[in-house]
């Protein structure tokens, strides 16, 4: 486990100033933001990224054809998966410790014990240490929604994106697909450009009608803009004509088409009627190249869960949690197993909230056996016995298991019961915070 640092602290008592963990409003924000002289209002061009699945994605291949660009990026994502600085990238750097600790001091003490939620806070002390670090561009990461989420702060960033609308975080945005759709679509701006990510019929007209409304210039994924694999490459496509490109770093077909909305949005973005010329070829190579994203469908290849796996097993991790990116995911993992055949075995951990019939669906006929466990330390995780339910209910193979350990003892006899076949395939996923536990344990 990792060790406490001074931060920890700071972040515990930051958690007591609201009785709810989340509570959508700007109000609080707003308020702690002018008092600590308005920090959002002067940061580099932005880049502002929502939507239920591949935001995360498409802010790192953002950051990662910028700096290849030469430009220095300032990054905001959430969650983190194993140190809350993660959060905050400042000119391609984690924050330090010592200013990490600084801030969150700082707006502590301006916000004066005013209840204010985590997230607004810590938002708060995001966008205050990018206002005192020169960069070129801030890509800033929607938290959850979009229309009161505490990074819609920034009044004329130079990008909006909503990528893929689905079902998530329904205790908060609703169970309708055009409802959440409108919260996403909260980030645009008038007359700011928006890329549209692919999306359903539904999302996508609720996304379309909030940009005619502000006159905001739409580039649409499938429309304006596509990606694609071609013969072992990534073709990109838009008005200008084709871009011939090595395929990303990241695995799945979903990470082409996240690949290139997040070339859209660098190709499209604007300050004051001024295209920035962002997303020059090559640096689009080289980000596709270096791009790093950990926990998304994340080849682990040493550390203690490889010696504890099944001999020559290949073990995989993905915090993808909803139905579309468990679908995302299974193709992916599809189109590994055309090219090499391996029986697929799923370890997996999600929390209540989550819709567990519909995320291990989209593995049946993939998956050979799910072991279910619960997330240590995480109080709102589904017992190994719910989810294994969930599991039989979606049509697949389970055993609940006590914890990783016994997971993967069980997977050990599995794979010696079945030792005529070629070695298995693991699949470790459920959750982002299952995915930072295992990142933080395997070293």
């Amino acid at each position: 486990m990792t060790s406490l640092l001074a931060s920890d602290a700071i972040l515990a008592r930051l958690l007591a100033l609201h009785p709810k963990k989340i509570d959508l409003a700007l109000e609080r924000i707003l308020r702690l933001l002018h008092d600590l002289g308005d920090p959002q209002l002067h940061l580099p061009p932005v880049i502002h990224v929502a939507g239920t699945n591949g935001k995360g994605s498409a802010c790192a291949f953002s950051r990662a054809m910028l700096e290849a660009q030469g430009l220095k990026v300032h990054m905001h994502i959430s969650p983190h998966l194993v140190r809350f600085h993660e959060r905050i990238r400042i000119a391609g750097e984690l924050i330090s410790e010592e200013e990490l600790c600084a801030v969150l001091e700082e707006v502590e003490r301006v916000n004066d014990g005013r209840p204010i939620t985590f997230f607004e806070i810590t938002g708060a002390a995001m966008f205050l240490a990018f206002s005192r670090h020169p960069a070129d561009a801030v890509v800033l990461e929607v938290g959850l929604g979009g229309t009161f989420d505490a990074t819609n702060v920034v009044p004329r960033p130079a990008m909006t994106i909503v990528q893929p609308v689905g079902l998530d975080h329904a205790e908060f945005l609703g169970d309708d697909i055009a409802g959440i759709a409108g919260e996403k679509a909260g980030i645009i701006k008038p007359g700011v450009p928006v890329v549209i990510g692919p999306q359903d019929e539904i999302a996508r007209e609720v996304i379309l009608r909030r940009a005619d409304q502000l006159s905001a210039p739409v580039f649409m994924f499938g429309q304006d803009f596509s990606g694609r694999q071609e013969h072992g490459r990534m073709v990109y496509e838009d008005e200008s004509g084709l871009l011939d490109l090595p395929l990303p770093r990241l695995m799945g077909r979903h990470q082409i088409e996240n690949a290139a909305v997040a070339i859209a949005g660098l190709r499209h973005a604007v300050v004051e009627g001024r295209n920035l010329g962002w997303g020059e070829e090559r640096a689009v190579e080289a980000g596709l190249r270096s791009v790093d994203w950990p926990g998304r469908l994340q080849r682990l290849s040493h550390g203690p869960l490889i010696a504890d796996a099944p001999e020559d097993a290949e073990v995989w991790l993905d915090g993808g949690h909803n139905p579309h990116g468990a679908a995302a995911v299974s193709r992916a993992i599809a189109d590994l197993e055309e090219k090499i055949d391996r029986p697929l075995y799923l370890i997996c951990g999600m929390l209540r909230t989550k819709d567990a019939v519909g995320f291990l669906s989209a593995f049946k006929g993939l998956a050979r056996h799910v072991v279910t466990i619960a997330i240590a330390g995480e109080a709102a995780s589904m017992g190994a016995g719910a989810l294994y339910d969930a599991a039989r209910a979606a049509g697949l193979d389970a055993a609940p298991a006590e914890d990783l350990e016994d997971a993967m003892l069980q997977l050990q006899a599995w794979a010696r019961a079945h030792a005529r076949e070629t070695p298995p395939r693991i699949l470790i996923c459920g959750s982002l915070y299952l995915a930072g536990q295992i990142l933080a344990e395997n070293g």
